[in-house]
């Protein structure tokens, strides 16, 4: 049961279906604010087969009111994500699920029951279709092009001249490295036709999700790629670029479906969508199973 109404919210990770294969996990299994995980799921004769995967969290912490200020603790959110995103990935090794945003609240573990039994039939619907599939990441960077090289200029080239002809030839090559990335991007695209049930394209990343990374983003995909094609898969997209020296592709996953579970927000929730962002897979608060 709850705890004490004033003490604790319900914090809802993810949907999953109440599966033995979590037996063994759950019982060690904590989350956010260090709290254990537990399902929330209706009587077998009730609702159908699924679950709730919650933490009883402090409500000084999680409630309505001071999320605005948490949200703008950089500490605090990526503590809260990793926590959230460890708990689904443990999850997804296991099972199906389906993730729900980060800080999906509730008052109480009756008011969590009620949206979960009144969206049932359509998280069952959910958790069927993403049935043995995976999501991948695929990325696509347009390195940059050498700096120019006036010492490459013809010999009788003044020192003007050589520099407009190391100028253009820096532009030559810059248009040639994003010609090779829309290659790999026609490539990558017939290969989804070929393996992934699903793909989403999310804007290109910019700012701090690259600082670490070489060259443009231009491309930023996933894929949902059933497990049985998972292996072919990977070798078709790590071979897409393999003669193509302008880019970088990475390739990221096995992920939770996070990039393929688009729900309106359960009812009765406490947090407004805009207060819980989702960081991508790739982001900070995930680590790969």
């Amino acid at each position: 049961m709850n705890g004490p109404a004033a003490a604790t919210l319900t914090y809802v990770y993810a949907v999953t279906p109440p599966t033995p294969a979590l037996d063994d996990v759950l019982p060690t299994l904590t989350g956010v604010a260090g709290s254990r995980v537990t399902l929330l799921a209706p009587v077998p004769d009730d609702t159908g087969p699924v679950a709730f995967a919650i933490s009883d969290v402090p409500r000084a912490d999680f409630e309505e009111a001071v999320l605005p200020a948490r949200f703008e603790d950089l500490r605090w959110l990526e503590e809260t994500a990793r926590a959230h995103h460890r708990v689904i990935e443990t999850l997804a090794a296991r099972t199906t699920v389906l993730p729900l945003r980060m800080a999906t609240l509730y008052e109480d573990h009756t008011r969590a029951m009620r949206a979960l039994q009144s969206q049932s039939q359509e998280f069952a619907t959910q958790l069927a279709r993403l049935a043995a599939h995976t999501e991948y990441g695929v990325k696509i960077y347009v390195r940059p092009a050498a700096a120019p090289d006036t010492r490459a200029a013809a010999p009788s080239a003044g020192p003007g001249k050589a520099y407009l002809q190391a100028r253009r030839a820096q532009r030559d090559a810059h248009e040639d490295h994003y010609q090779q990335a829309r290659t790999a991007a026609d490539r990558i695209a017939e290969i989804a036709r070929g393996y992934a049930a699903e793909h989403v394209a999310h804007p290109p990343q910019s700012g701090p999700l690259t600082a670490a990374s070489v060259g443009e983003n231009v491309v930023n995909a996933a894929f949902l790629v059933p497990d049985a094609e998972a292996d072919a898969f990977r070798r078709a997209i790590q071979a897409a670029a393999e003669d193509l020296p302008g880019i970088l592709l990475e390739m990221t996953g096995p992920w939770a479906p996070y990039s393929f579970t688009a729900l309106p927000p359960p009812p009765e929730a406490l947090t407004p969508e805009a207060l819980a962002p989702e960081p991508p897979p790739s982001g900070p608060g995930h680590e790969r199973r």
